[in-house]
């Protein structure tokens, strides 16, 4: 069988001999006989083109890597709910803050683009990255220079969370979304949550990139989400996690 390169060379060598009007001839390369029958010159260079680009989507697909692991199933509904991980707070969450006997020390506040906030008696405090229960801890301590032992509650009213608090879906959806994660969040909460895939997508191509705490590292699951969504596969559905990106690739054909 002729190589792509012998290919090219054997029907270089004909177009040479027979110009524009060629219809047909017989070339010999190694002792091999290969009959090439061509109405024109240009049907001959469409067949080059086709040739070669069919040999190199070939070699695309063969060389792929294996098959990403998959996640354990998780129910629709789950068993017995729980609480996810605490609150991070975030640029822009809105936070109600108390301080026992002492109203005029609290009040409504929001989290600067920059994650601090300020309050009376209290000027550019971080916020961003700490829990309510941090921060309030974090109130207690400077209030503690002015009032004696005093009582501090903070409460979020309105969540905008930060990127590790959220479940990304980009790619082949009908609306790529930042979806602020909730407790027990499945792969099937997010699809609903972007309207489902795009009529491109590749579904059960798609990939979970997740990032692995104790390691450090970035780790990348496969999703079946074609047949989750369009075949109602229940095994197809896995549990979320707070800051999973999940990416959906395009069909090629």
């Amino acid at each position: 069988m002729f190589t792509l390169f012998e290919q090219w060379l054997t029907l270089t060598q004909w177009l040479s001999s027979q110009g524009s009007g060629a219809r047909g001839t017989v070339v010999r390369s190694k002792g091999d006989m290969m009959m090439t029958s061509f109405p024109s010159l240009r049907a001959a260079k469409a067949a080059l083109v086709s040739g070669i680009a069919a040999t190199a989507l070939t070699g695309c697909i063969g060389t792929g890597g294996g098959p990403a692991p998959q996640l354990p199933s998780a129910n629709f509904v789950a068993n017995q709910e729980g609480p996810g991980e605490e609150y991070i707070i975030g640029p822009l969450d809105e936070l109600q803050i108390f301080v026992w006997r002492n109203p005029e020390l609290g009040g409504k506040v929001q989290v600067r683009p920059d994650g601090r906030i300020t309050t009376p008696l209290i000027t550019d405090m971080p916020a961003v990255g700490k829990t309510p229960t941090m921060l309030q801890q974090d109130i207690k301590l400077q209030l503690s220079q002015y009032i004696n032992d005093p009582i501090v509650s903070v409460i979020v009213t309105s969540f905008n969370s930060t990127f590790s608090q959220q479940v990304r879906v980009v790619g082949a959806t009908e609306k790529p979304a930042s979806i602020p994660f909730r407790a027990n969040m499945t792969v099937l909460d997010a699809m609903i949550a972007v309207g489902g895939l795009g009529e491109y997508a590749a579904g059960n191509k798609a990939r979970l990139v997740r990032y692995d705490k104790g390691t450090g590292k970035q780790q990348e699951f496969g999703l079946r989400l074609n047949d989750l969504i369009k075949r109602g596969d229940i095994k197809a559905n896995v549990r979320l996690q707070p800051g999973d990106v999940i990416i959906i690739p395009e069909s090629m054909f």
